[in-house]
């Protein structure tokens, strides 16, 4: 098994304020730096490549705005383990199996049954999901809304 991770476990190597100091320790202590694989930033461009790698996508994220992440994973037909946030359950509905924030016992659990389960991904239903998410509709619905804000032209006076 291998751990691929989008951050570096050094201070200073990601972006915003996400400290790797007590998971780099904690990959030290366990004994499994060979099986800690750090890409760092990966380009867009990339990432099919790092989902077709993969066999379960896993995101313990304790807060969350939108995770595009989610929609990618799903479209690559990937199981995917997250934690119970509502913005998780709206993106990926049924097509993923969440375990509650803060619980690395509930994480490794639903990650193993993940694993170790023959029916722990519905492509077609991950597949359906992430096709409800475009970038041309969302933009579009934005423009729509813009529009209904902007103040009306008043008519001519006479």
């Amino acid at each position: 098994m291998r751990l691929f991770l989008t951050c570096e476990l050094r201070s200073g190597a990601n972006p915003g304020a996400y400290d790797p100091e007590r998971a780099a320790a904690l990959v030290q202590q366990l004994g499994i730096r060979e099986e800690v694989v750090e890409l760092g930033a990966v380009p867009y461009r990339m990432l099919h490549h790092l989902y077709r790698a993969c066999d379960i996508y896993v995101t313990p994220a304790y807060t969350e705005t939108f995770a595009h992440p989610l929609v990618e994973a799903m479209a690559s037909g990937l199981p995917i383990a997250a934690s119970d946030l509502p913005v998780h359950r709206e993106v990926c509905g049924d097509a993923a199996r969440y375990f509650p924030r803060f619980s690395p016992q509930d994480l490794a659990e639903t990650v193993l049954a993940i694993g170790t389960s023959s029916d722990a991904a519905n492509p077609v239903i991950a597949a359906k999901r992430s096709a409800e998410f475009s970038w041309r509709d969302h933009v579009q619905q934005l423009l729509e809304v813009a529009n209904s804000l902007r103040p009306r032209e008043a008519p001519p006076q006479q």
